[in-house]
């Protein structure tokens, strides 16, 4: 039995979005793109790093690396070579709240991206060999992103911004972490989560409905994966628990470059603001012609990079401010980014910057999606996290409907919290502590 709904017609053909529930509740989402000769499949599953006990520290993107050293029927040269000897590309991410894994190859191969990596995510071996293996990999990684300090600030900020929570902490574990997982506790944590009703196989490009949906159960039943009732787990409303706190924390290192985040909590995903929340970002620092690019940068060179973020989890959000500048430049910096964030919550934005942001954002939206990867993505993405897929033309149409009224009460609401401050550079045990007060 399998239940199947069409969840967008598309347009002549094309963009025929279509949704199926087979037993155990394993979800298969497609998008038709007849015009292209590629297709990207992704298999995402609802588990991520905020999911991890103290003692599973890291187990999530540890699990990323196992999955394609070996199954029953491929070892990990098999894995890869089923991909790249066809032309394609197979690859996989961790996030907070999910983990994906996804190839991108010709129309014609579809079938093999499907079973490869059905195989790789039912029937991985995980053995004893395979993880010390692989915990020497994901300490070199580690290793890696400590080097590069304008990747470690933006951990450093969320670890300030929500403690010693599972969402505060790094998505790659740290090294005592990962050094003490042992191998039995990775594959309960796979066998735990990794199921068909928590995951969902997204497939965009020249492809049937009615194909992907076969192959997706076929490769499942082979592997044993397939049965049971038709309940799929919900989108994610709440996490673990989410506790913030606004401070300094500065990392004293000998860097050529200062990097800083400042920021304070955002607005969840499904927050109906967020769209308002969007467009005052881009207008106060989302590129070349935004405040805070134009005043750090362009005015003063103070700065080659500046600009505000925004991300947003089930329950919970970060809106922050980075820059990288000379140590001797962040006080007028920080200066700079108080008085706008400032300015903004007293005068809010000028028309001008609500029509740019505007534009920003729909073309970010609409140029984002020009090939089968981020089709795929966005279509898998949100059957996992949201109740709703709105087309492309309704996230438009919610841009376009902002008024300078809600990005002014957004901006009131978000940029008055209190505010906490990650730094990154030779400043020993100097104060920062005025540049939030």
């Amino acid at each position: 039995m399998t239940l199947t709904t069409t969840l967008h017609p598309g347009r002549e053909g094309a963009g025929v979005v279509r949704r199926t529930v087979l037993p155990g509740g394993l979800r298969v989402v497609t998008e038709t793109m007849p015009t292209v000769r590629s297709v990207a499949v992704g298999m995402w599953v609802g588990i991520g790093s905020r999911d991890e006990a103290p003692e599973h520290m890291g187990a999530t993107h540890f699990l990323e690396h196992l999955l394609f050293k070996g199954t029953p029927t491929r070892d990990a040269m098999e894995i890869s070579a089923s991909i790249e000897g066809i032309g394609g590309e197979i690859n996989a991410f961790t996030a907070k709240e999910y983990t994906c894994y996804y190839a991108r190859v010709l129309d014609e191969d579809l079938a093999v991206a499907v079973d490869v990596l059905a195989d790789v995510v039912t029937s991985s071996l995980i053995t004893d060999d395979d993880v010390e293996s692989e915990r020497g990999v994901i300490l070199e990684e580690i290793a890696m992103h400590d080097d590069d300090p304008s990747d470690v600030v933006y951990e450093q900020f969320a670890a300030a911004l929500y403690g010693d929570t599972p969402i505060g902490r790094p998505i790659l574990g740290t090294v005592e972490s990962i050094n003490e997982l042992p191998r039995e506790r990775i594959a309960e944590y796979y066998r735990r989560y990794y199921e068909p009703r928590r995951t969902v196989v997204s497939v965009c490009g020249n492809v049937r409905h009615e194909d992907v949906v076969e192959l997706v159960a076929r490769a499942y039943e082979r592997a044993g994966a397939l049965g049971g009732p038709l309940d799929c787990d919900p989108p994610r409303t709440t996490g673990p628990g989410v506790e913030t706190h606004s401070g300094v924390t500065v990392l004293d290192r000998p860097t050529e470059q200062a990097n800083l985040v400042l920021g304070t909590t955002g607005m969840s995903r499904t927050d109906d603001r967020r769209f308002a929340l969007g467009v005052l970002n881009a207008a106060l620092g989302g590129g070349m012609s935004s405040r805070l690019f134009q005043e750090i940068r362009e005015k003063r060179g103070l700065a080659y990079s500046a600009y505000s973020y925004t991300s947003a989890y089930a329950d919970t959000g970060q809106f922050g401010i980075y820059v990288g500048c000379l140590p001797s430049k962040i006080d007028d910096v920080l200066k700079i980014c108080r008085d706008e964030v400032a300015r903004v919550v007293s005068e809010g934005l000028d028309p001008d910057e609500i029509v740019r942001g505007k534009g920003q954002m729909r073309g970010g939206l609409v140029l984002g999606l020009e090939d089968t990867g981020s089709r795929m993505s966005r279509i898998g993405k949100n059957e996992l996290v949201y109740d709703e897929l709105l087309s492309v033309d309704e996230v438009l149409a919610r841009i376009d409907a902002v008024t300078p009224d809600e990005v002014a009460e957004v901006a009131a609401d978000v940029l008055t919290r209190p505010l906490t401050l990650a730094v990154i550079g030779p400043y020993g045990d100097k104060d920062f502590s005025g540049a939030i007060s």
